[in-house]
């Protein structure tokens, strides 16, 4: 790996002074109230909206892990990378149902439409999940980012992109972290396409890669008996955990609910599923042209994960090569952001404030802050015990959200399309759910202790894809039979919150609330998700 050279700083340097900059400006503007904090004061304009879950998205374990995926014979994952139809979902159907509550988080929701027991579980839960996956991966990930940009250990690059993170997520709330993340996403985008396309002229062409790797690499389509990659659980299970990431967790619909009005939230959101189908060609790429170099020769590296910054630092010229290595810290700083947000406002909104409904506003953002710092030492803990689940950081991302995303998934999904379902059935589900998502992942820890032919070690090692697809089924199962078993919930006091109780006047300021254009690029993000999909079948 080169190192950075003096024109690399400058661009860094430049890129830290403009973050600074929005950064002072943001905290000079901010209230001390938890609408400012948590959700930017519910006024936030379409493009921020979108590049912010741009950003929110793609964090360095995106960069780091998509291109690792792309070096590691593992294109199949791909299809969590073309969900950009699933964002859609989050603008066209859920958000309206979320903006109408008038709710600042997505447990908060699960309280109006079941009772105060399925809150409590989601946001625990929830706080839980984002350590497993979300800050943990991201952090790990940054170290590896920063020690091989700067040539210093894991622990200290990783440690040190926490604080400086910390410092001004903490300050400035979600509005320092909305408006941070757009200059992020156009910085991330202007480096990863440079690289992409500098990467593909050293290759010689998609062509010459093709020919180099064959064609069969580049098939995304496994077939059924594939060990692991099969084709229907794969996109069973994508979606199932799509859904929840997209359309159900906090991490991403906080982004949605800062905006000013349903029309500009779902405007943000069209935007954001166009960014969305960026990392296929971004990052992606970027890790199948690192492995052809490998094979020619050309370029050396130790794990996949090192793919990215490994090319970055050998491919592009002096100068470039700082403006992306700021794109990649970006990205860390982004993720890292977010996550600090949506945990701090988790826990302030639906535990301490839930516990204490009289505390001043001051204080509630307060607690929020120092709930940040925990939950954040958490995650660094766990770092060394994720290693143990998979070797490639996007492969454990997305097996750990196979176990995660079923019950809420089918809660939501549920609870929104159909009436009938009651409080009892949502909460038995989310409690079954995560306690056979916790077993999954300790049997997986375990299953070198456990008997090859027994039923544990079975269970313990079923294909993650397959495990997710049978798991979401067993909760929608679980979920109904509780519900007739049980008394009807209450008609009224769900009113607007499921498809079934709209009003005639909600139906029409819904349909208010977009255009024919809405219509249009959203049809375009579509076809494009389609092409990309037919496109990588290995022919």
């Amino acid at each position: 790996m080169q190192q950075l050279d003096t024109l690399d700083w400058i661009s860094i340097a430049l890129y830290f002074m403009l973050l600074l900059g929005i950064i002072i400006w943001v905290i000079r503007k901010k209230k001390d109230n938890t609408e400012d904090y948590f959700l930017a004061g519910r006024n936030i304009g379409w493009f921020v909206v979108g590049a912010s879950i741009f950003a929110s998205n793609i964090g360095s374990e995106h960069v780091v892990g998509l291109a690792g995926t792309g070096a590691s014979n593992k294109l199949p994952l791909l299809i969590y990378e073309v969900h950009a139809w699933i964002v859609l979902i989050l603008g066209w159907v859920f958000l309206p149902f979320y903006a109408r509550s008038g709710v600042f988080t997505m447990p908060e929701f699960l309280e109006k439409r079941f009772d105060a027991r399925s809150r409590w579980v989601l946001s625990i839960f929830s706080i839980i999940a984002y350590v497993l996956t979300k800050i943990s991966v991201t952090i790990y990930a940054g170290g590896v980012v920063v020690s091989a940009l700067l040539g210093i250990d894991f622990w200290t690059g990783a440690i040190a992109t926490v604080v400086l993170t910390g410092i001004y997520t903490v300050l400035g709330g979600m509005r320092t972290v909305v408006f941070t993340e757009t200059l992020q996403a156009i910085l991330l985008i202007i480096g990863a396409a440079a690289l992409t396309y500098l990467g593909l002229d050293k290759v010689g062409g998609w062509s010459s890669m093709k020919a180099t790797l064959g064609p069969e690499y580049f098939n995304m389509w496994r077939p059924v008996t594939d060990p692991d990659f099969p084709w229907p659980a794969l996109f069973v299970s994508s979606t199932i955990v799509g859904i929840w990431y997209w359309c159900t967790d906090q991490y991403i619909v906080q982004r949605a609910l800062t905006a000013k009005s349903i029309k500009e939230g779902r405007r943000g959101t069209i935007f954001g599923a166009l960014l969305k189908l960026l990392p296929v060609f971004l990052f992606l790429i970027p890790g199948v042209i690192a492995l052809t170099l490998k094979l020619r020769g050309e370029l050396e590296w130790d794990s996949p994960d090192q793919a990215f910054p490994v090319l970055m630092s050998n491919l592009l010229p002096s100068g470039l090569r700082g403006l992306v290595a700021a794109g990649l810290l970006a990205a860390l700083m982004s993720s890292l952001a977010s996550v600090f947000n949506s945990c701090s406002t988790l826990f302030t909104v639906d535990i301490y404030k839930k516990l204490r409904p009289n505390t001043p506003e001051k204080k509630l953002v307060r607690t929020g802050q120092i709930a940040t710092v925990f939950v954040v030492l958490i995650g660094i803990v766990w770092i060394p015990i994720m290693s143990n689940i998979s070797g490639v950081l996007y492969e454990y991302l997305q097996s750990v959200q196979s176990y995660i995303a079923p019950p809420i998934t089918a809660v939501f999904l549920l609870g929104i399309f159909h009436k009938r379902v009651n409080a009892t059935a949502a909460f038995y589900t989310l409690v079954m759910g995560i306690v056979f998502a916790f077993f999954r992942i300790f049997l997986e820890l375990v299953q070198d202790q456990l008997h090859p032919e027994g039923v544990l070690y079975s269970l313990g090692t079923l294909n993650f894809l397959s495990f997710g697809s049978w798991f979401f089924l067993l909760c929608v199962v679980f979920m109904l039979l509780v519900s007739y078993a049980t008394q009807a919930p209450n008609r009224e006091a769900i009113t607007n919150l499921t498809f079934g109780t709209i009003t005639l006047e909600e139906k029409q300021k819904n349909k208010n609330s977009y255009t024919w254009i809405d219509i249009v690029i959203s049809v375009v993000v579509l076809l494009i998700v389609v092409g990309v999909l037919v496109f990588f079948n290995g022919k």
